[in-house]
């Protein structure tokens, strides 16, 4: 068990990367990238990976791409030749302390959309890895502001992007009001700090309900207190789509993750059997103290009432934790790990997975009342999609919203979206089905079928 659950850690932590393999960049032949470096390394540490990218062909012609390095990042740009003018900067996802930087072109069918659309789109590697927002937030910006120097200044600048990436664009909203035009964040850690708040309230409540105190986690986490952990909440047999092998105390802890990850709604019994091993291993770190080598250290638990507290008192037995570091926690600053105050000045659509919990429904809830206590709900409209995996999305999903979001930006017609936050509307049976592909379902793809069918 803990051997797989080292590879599910390990394998969506990479998520950005596995995204660059899956979206099929296959062109119309030989790469015809243009090489420009403006003469800066990687950082020390780091190096980047950016192989020639294949043009695509769009109404008979090729894409022209530029590749290089740029401030220290390595950089993708395309351009259709019919090029409209305006500009998508995507935003990757976070890659783990590895020491390889590399860009990737957007996902899930966008790329050739964007394209044959007109949109030209810039990706940046940013200049480190690590859950460094203040370096997705500068270095995206820096390649914009490069695409405008070598190529033209664009008319428009959207953004578009997934999990990190979406607290990049949260924050980038906020760091550059007026700059972008538009935003698509998609699986996006929009509740900025929220996120490892969660990942924290897991291990501390399954240690309190199982009577195993293992915090901080010490080495030997994963292959000492876990399994005692899972033994004694049954949860080691527990499988998506399986026998609930849970007892009372694995109950209590599914229910307080349901409730800490969004509320009541379709399908979370089974996404969180998809989920209950990573999210103990997400507690472990591998090494480095910065924040961005260890966000977890702005985690808090001081003040959350855990619901239920049956048939233990979890809130009297649970360990509290201060967050390490409260000053980046709390500062209004541009920092590696910032908050996001909830400020848009220009329509955001967002997308999520109903049972992600590597970021977890709630993220789009906690951006909704920041967003509704600095009256900017008109400018956010967000959209439930029934799957379980972390950004697990189909072509027709993905392009919906961005169609819908460049319609909004054009027009000022607001989209449609979801009620996010009211729980009634949340925890419907039907609720997610609105924005659902439903041929994802019909085909079987992903998680799809630990959701009913649609009506």
């Amino acid at each position: 068990m803990l051997t797989s659950t080292t590879r599910l850690v390990r394998r969506l932590l990479a998520v950005g990367a596995a995204l660059t393999l899956t979206i099929g960049v296959a062109g119309a032949g030989p790469a015809a990238a243009e090489r420009h470096d403006d003469g800066s390394q990687p950082l020390p540490g780091y190096t980047i990976s950016n192989p020639p990218l294949d043009p695509l062909v769009v109404g008979g012609e090729p894409s022209t791409i530029r590749q290089g390095v740029h401030a220290h990042a390595g950089y993708v740009i395309e351009t259709p030749a019919r090029w409209n003018g305006q500009l998508v900067m995507w935003a990757h996802g976070y890659r783990g302390q590895t020491s390889v930087l590399s860009p990737e072109p957007p996902a899930f069918g966008l790329r050739q959309r964007l394209l044959e659309q007109g949109y030209a789109w810039a990706s940046s590697s940013y200049d480190r890895n690590g859950y460094d927002i203040r370096s997705g937030v500068l270095s995206t910006r820096t390649l914009a502001d490069l695409f405008a120097d070598t190529v033209r200044r664009p008319t428009r600048v959207f953004l578009a992007g997934v999990s990190m990436g979406g607290h990049i664009i949260g924050r980038s909203l906020e760091q550059y009001p007026g700059y972008y035009a538009g935003a698509l964040p998609m699986c996006g850690v929009l509740g900025d700090h929220e996120l490892f708040d969660f990942f924290l309230d897991y291990n501390l409540v399954a240690q309190a309900l199982a009577g195993v105190r293992a915090y901080p986690p010490p080495a030997d986490y994963l292959s000492n207190a876990v399994p005692r952990i899972q033994a004694a909440l049954g949860l080691a047999g527990l499988r998506p789509g399986g026998p609930d092998t849970v007892n009372d105390l694995g109950r209590q802890l599914r229910t307080i993750t349901v409730n800490r990850s969004g509320g009541d709604r379709p399908g979370a019994d089974a996404a969180f059997a998809v989920w209950k091993d990573f999210l103990f291993g997400i507690a472990t770190t591998d090494g480095g103290d910065s924040p961005a080598q260890r966000p977890g250290q702005l985690a808090t638990n001081l003040l959350t009432r855990y619901i239920p507290d049956t048939p233990v008192d979890v809130n009297a037995r649970v360990q509290r934790v201060a967050p390490e570091n409260p000053w980046q926690r709390l500062s209004p600053t541009l920092t590696e790990v910032p908050r996001i105050s909830g400020r848009p000045t220009v329509p955001v659509l967002t997308l999520h997975d109903l049972g992600d919990l590597f970021v977890p429904f709630s993220m789009e809830q906690a951006y909704a009342r920041d967003a509704a206590g600095h009256g900017r709900s008109r400018l956010v409209v967000q959209r439930a999609v029934r799957a379980a995996q972390h950004c697990e999305f189909s072509p027709a999903e993905a392009g919906a919203a961005w169609d819908d979001l460049v319609s909004w930006v054009r027009t000022g017609q607001r989209p449609a979206g979801d009620p996010v936050t009211d729980p009634a509307a949340v925890a419907a049976p039907d609720f997610g089905c609105r924005f659902s592909d439903p041929a994802a379902w019909a085909a079987g793809s992903g998680s799809r079928r630990l959701y009913a069918a649609c009506p």
